[in-house]
């Protein structure tokens, strides 16, 4: 997969001269024109220079007018077709633009660039194909669209209907799509006459859902028959039910091309035409007939101009989809907003940034109280999975730490830069189902478009040596020879010994059941990193762990550890899971999350729910993909990729000696 870079790398930087505030007051629409090579200016072109118009907007016509005076060449710019979560009216910047040198894409009196690309391009090349098949599964998989701002599990009208799909008032793409107003009753009177006695769901736009403008259906074309939708649902959900699609111009025409519907089309949009569409009024220069594949790759992969927020750099479309369905989610998970208990003070800063960005957070110390609000406010109610409020609250969110935390200790204050979101459990308790737990039972079903990142994932952490805390460490001590097993220590009174280790529950007795059945291995035992910098308490005595240990291994990165043995013994510790990113075998003596799935050699007899039998890929996009969260260090919503390329690149910890010598000092004098 190529990589855009900026323009202005390898030319000069043409001047864009414009009259529309908008490519001034909005910083992202600014930034991409520059990344692409264009430097956005005011007054009169000279020759050579360009301007800029934004698509078919009521401003255009001041640009359209210099271009004629000055006979300078245009450049239209419009929003990509996968944009944001909110529209652009509630002031949400997209992830890409469309810039288009010959017109633009909904015109259809002259072709486009992007018309230019289906007419013309061969759009024969295998992997810039599969690449369009994989990116158009992973956004049916994510549920996203053009606008996101939806509820995948909302309720939708009984199946099966036929839909018809409303646009804005005085949208551009209808008047300049060869439609008017009447076009959309003339449309809905079709879809009545050929399916006769069907249900008809005319679907509004999202901006008409939030008061900004008015679409051309209303409440008084609803009867017995039709219902006017206004919910935030899902329209891939939506599309599973409709028999037939019908639409104007709208973009959700497209979208049903690639959920298997062949839209009734009656305007001119850019996808129709080309042979997937039934065309009530044809384009004639359109001839050419195209697959579902060609058409995705030129409208979503060669056309638009991608942008990567986390990088500052132009990007490939699968970035893109990356970071929309992490802003995505954060939208649907936090849009309620929180009501929290059970949060020490250090915590709650990175909380608010993390989980406040729709909504405030509201910390209430007494967990009855807390409830009571969150059920008074319709917010969520969080809860510290480990603390005892999480015993004492029912229907509560628990959250804990991601497997990809930080270049640091929590233990030392490091804010984490991933988080876990249980509404079932924890996945650390296998006494009951955790939202991971049952994530890892459907991860079989995963497409493979999202086994194939879980894969890339894979391979970026162990390429960057990523592990939870990122240790810097100091440099391992020659190992002795043999086949070496290592045995990581844990914390001792930590929740997922209490709650997951039925049997084998302390360090010396992991390392005697190890020795027992390994009696000519090489074992080095590690240390638990918290516990190595006296912030926990669990270690055990030095001489008794040489009974069995051939090693201390002390102070070491455990994933430059983890190449160098044979395997892993442990009983929850999540060095097993690393060790299973890095193909080693792992014996578990406990039940940690990532054991009972046929990729472990267990001790304990797992929960019988744990039934699935998983690929290491399909595990890994449960564990790293499908049940954290990640966040910028200011709260932003990351994708994983994103945070991996933060701890690969050495991200900063805190100030460590303080506040490690602060935590030991409370040790001591709390007894």
């Amino acid at each position: 997969m190529s990589t855009k870079t900026s323009s202005a790398g390898s030319e000069k930087a043409r001047r864009l001269y414009v009259y529309n505030g908008g490519f001034l007051t909005r910083p992202r629409i600014k930034r991409i024109l520059a990344l692409a090579g264009w430097q956005v200016a005011l007054g009169k072109p000279a020759p050579g220079d360009w301007i800029g118009i934004w698509g078919k907007s009521p401003t255009a016509p001041r640009g359209e007018l210099v271009a004629d005076i000055t006979d300078s060449p245009i450049l239209r710019v419009e929003d990509a077709f996968l944009r944001s979560v909110l529209p652009g009216r509630e002031g949400e910047p997209p992830v890409g633009l469309c810039l288009d040198r010959r017109g633009v894409h909904f015109d259809s009196s002259a072709p486009s660039d992007l018309e230019h690309l289906l007419a013309t391009h061969p759009l024969d090349d295998t992997a810039l194909l599969d690449r369009a098949r994989d990116a158009a599964e992973r956004l049916r998989h994510a549920q996203l669209s053009k606008y996101n701002a939806f509820d995948p599990g909302a309720t939708l009208p009984p199946a099966p209907y036929v839909l018809v799909i409303d646009q804005t008032r005085g949208d551009a793409s209808i008047e300049h799509g060869s439609a008017n107003a009447g076009t959309f009753h003339e449309m809905l009177v079709f879809a009545q006459t050929e399916h006769p006695g069907t249900p008809i769901v005319i679907k509004t736009h999202p901006e008409t859902t939030l008061d900004h403008r008015p679409g051309h259906f209303s409440a008084d074309d609803a009867n017995a028959r039709i219902t006017l939708l206004r919910d935030p649902v899902s329209p891939w959900a939506l599309f599973e039910g409709a028999t037939a699609v019908y639409t104007v111009s709208s973009q959700l025409g497209f979208e049903a091309i690639f959920a298997g519907h062949k839209p009734r089309v009656f305007g001119q949009p850019f996808y129709s035409g080309w042979g997937l569409t039934q065309d009530e009024n044809p384009v004639a220069r359109r001839e050419r007939k195209l697959t579902r594949a060609q058409l995705f790759a030129a409208a979503m992969i060669l056309y638009p101009t991608w942008y990567d927020p986390q990088r500052d750099r132009l990007c490939e479309l699968e970035d893109a989809i990356n970071h929309l369905e992490a802003s995505t989610r954060a939208w649907r998970n936090d849009r309620a907003g929180y009501v929290a208990t059970g949060f020490s003070r250090w915590k709650r800063r990175h909380m608010k940034a993390a989980f406040g960005r729709i909504q405030p957070m509201r910390f209430v110390r007494d967990p009855a109280r807390a409830a009571a609000k969150a059920a008074r406010t319709g917010a969520k109610l969080m809860v510290w999975a480990s603390r005892p409020e999480a015993r004492s609250v029912r229907q509560a969110i628990r959250v804990e730490d991601g497997f990809l935390r930080s270049a640091g200790l929590g233990a030392e204050l490091v804010a984490p830069l991933s988080l876990v979101l249980d509404d079932l459990g924890i996945y650390y308790d296998p006494s009951s189902e955790s939202r991971l737990e049952r994530l890892i039972n459907a991860a079989p079903d995963l497409p493979e478009p999202c086994l194939a990142r879980a894969r890339a994932l894979i391979s970026a952490i162990r390429d960057a040596g990523l592990s939870k805390y990122n240790p810097t460490g100091s440099a391992l001590p020659a190992l002795p020879e043999g086949h070496r097993i290592l045995v990581p220590g844990q914390v001792e009174d930590d929740a997922s010994i209490r709650l997951g280790c039925p049997d084998v529950a302390t360090n010396l007795d992991l390392l005697a059941r190890t020795r027992a059945e390994n009696p000519d291995a090489v074992i080095l035992y590690k240390p638990h990193p918290d516990v190595e910098a006296g912030l926990r308490a669990g270690a055990p005595d030095p001489a008794q762990v040489l009974e069995f240990a051939d090693l201390v291994v002390a102070d070491a990165d455990p994933a430059r550890l983890i190449e160098l043995v044979d395997e892993v013994w442990t009983m929850t510790s999540l060095t097993g899971f690393e060790a299973l990113l890095r193909e080693k075998p792992v014996t578990c003596l406990g039940l940690p999350f990532y054991a009972g799935w046929g990729l472990t050699r267990d001790l304990c007899t797992p929960p019988h729910r744990r039934c699935a039998q998983p690929t290491l890929a399909a595990l890994v996009h449960a564990c790293l993909i499908g049940y954290p969260r990640y966040f910028s260090p200011s709260g932003q919503p990351w994708p994983p990729e994103a945070a991996v390329r933060f701890l690969a690149a050495g991200a900063p910890g805190t100030g460590r000696g303080v506040v490690r010598a602060f935590l030991r000092a409370r040790r001591v004098f709390s007894g």
